[in-house]
């Protein structure tokens, strides 16, 4: 009988395969990436990845779900901070996602597709984060508001613009490419340019 793999051996094959699946799915999507493709990847027998994640849609949810652990906290914390201006809020947001989805474009695509497909399994890869702390914004929002620093915004409409126009890209990547001719070194030259314009875009959107 063959030495079962110690704990550590499975842990790191199990992040080597995460790791692969990344890339793949960077490279070809996730409806074009194949088990095999993965497995060549990781330099495993495919059947090691049936043995670890059972399919490629659980696979999928393994890459996700490590992504949403990193992302989420960091996106709350900006937006729940109490000290922290709401200028330097759209800055710090804008660039978190800018930076996430620029290096996994995938997900976006993934997550928008899983919200028509199956929804509940999108809950089950956020909800354990719960919502972003709302609370707090709604009151800077207030506050500010009442100052006349900013127009009258309610906090839903405030976190759907800030995360949607940075998102929109990402999920709507081939039609940017067919309709603006934004490929390749163009698209990263869109994204560079989006990434300095658009937090001045929607501070000027929320002036009195």
């Amino acid at each position: 009988m063959p030495t079962p793999p110690s704990e550590l051996d499975e842990s790191q094959t199990r992040q080597r395969i995460l790791d692969a699946a990344h890339r793949v799915f960077l490279t070809r999507g996730t409806a074009a990436a194949r088990t095999q493709h993965i497995a060549d990847e990781a330099g495993v027998n495919k059947a090691l990845i049936h043995y670890y994640y059972g399919t490629k849609s659980a696979l999928a949810d393994a890459v996700f779900a490590h992504h949403v652990r990193t992302f989420l906290p960091r996106l709350f914390a900006i937006l729940g901070d109490p000290d922290r201006y709401l200028e330097d809020k759209v800055h710090d947001v804008v660039r978190e996602q800018m930076d996430f989805h620029c290096a996994h474009p995938y997900v976006a695509g993934y997550l928008a597709a899983e919200l028509h497909a199956e929804p509940e399994r999108l809950t089950r890869l956020v909800g354990a984060h719960g919502g972003p702390p709302l609370d707090v914004l709604a009151r800077q929002l207030a506050v500010d508001a009442e100052a006349g620093l900013i127009r009258p915004i309610s906090v839903q409409q405030f976190v759907a613009t800030l995360i949607g126009a940075v998102v929109i890209p990402f999920v709507m990547r081939p039609i940017m490419t067919l309709f603006l001719g934004l490929e390749g070194e163009r698209m990263q030259e869109f994204l560079a340019e989006r990434r300095r314009v658009l937090p001045a875009f929607i501070l000027a959107g929320l002036r009195p």
